[in-house]
């Protein structure tokens, strides 16, 4: 997206980018577009309370002010279902929202722990030492899945762990 600078993108390109490959770029000029108060209304709206947006990502002096962007798996959860039963803003709305989720580039976490060509809208986050996944899993019984780890220095250590998670939960949904 950095090299994108002075060139158009549509807000779609940059749901894509700000899902599928985490583009910090993207999701700051989202969070600008949508205004902070919107998002914040949306997720009140959806009753998914424990997801609280008060900046845009990668803001030093927030950040050192304690303005840290928070979310809980249940708050998580809700936004997913919603999503997933097509009620987060509309039925078509949802359904691209599933879409870009499937498209996501980093599959180390949920989706290695599922059977290959298990069908995954999903989203991860990462920063040191904190690790997430939040998925919608296509399985013979779908569900929604959110894992967060916080205090594993590697990355591939909490992407392994999550996917063992992952696998288990499938295991006992079967």
């Amino acid at each position: 997206m950095y090299k994108a600078v002075g060139q158009t993108r549509t807000l779609g390109q940059l749901c894509e980018l700000m899902i599928t490959v985490s583009s910090n770029f993207a999701t700051n000029l989202l969070v600008e577009k949508v205004g902070v108060e919107n998002i914040r209304a949306t997720v009140h709206a959806l009753h998914a309370d424990g997801v609280n947006v008060l900046r845009g990502v990668e803001d030093n002096k927030a950040y050192e002010k304690g303005m840290n962007n928070t979310a809980t798996a249940r708050g998580l959860l809700i936004l997913l279902e919603a999503i997933a039963k097509g009620e987060a803003v509309d039925a078509d709305s949802s359904r691209q929202m599933v879409e870009i989720l499937a498209r996501q580039n980093f599959n180390e976490a949920i989706p290695a722990g599922l059977p290959p060509g298990t069908r995954v809208a999903h989203k991860t986050g990462e920063v040191t030492k904190i690790h997430h996944d939040a998925a919608i899993v296509y399985g013979p019984h779908p569900f929604v899945l959110v894992i967060l780890v916080r205090g594993m220095a590697e990355s591939k250590d909490s992407a392994a762990l999550i996917a063992g998670i992952a696998r288990r939960i499938y295991q006992s949904a079967e």
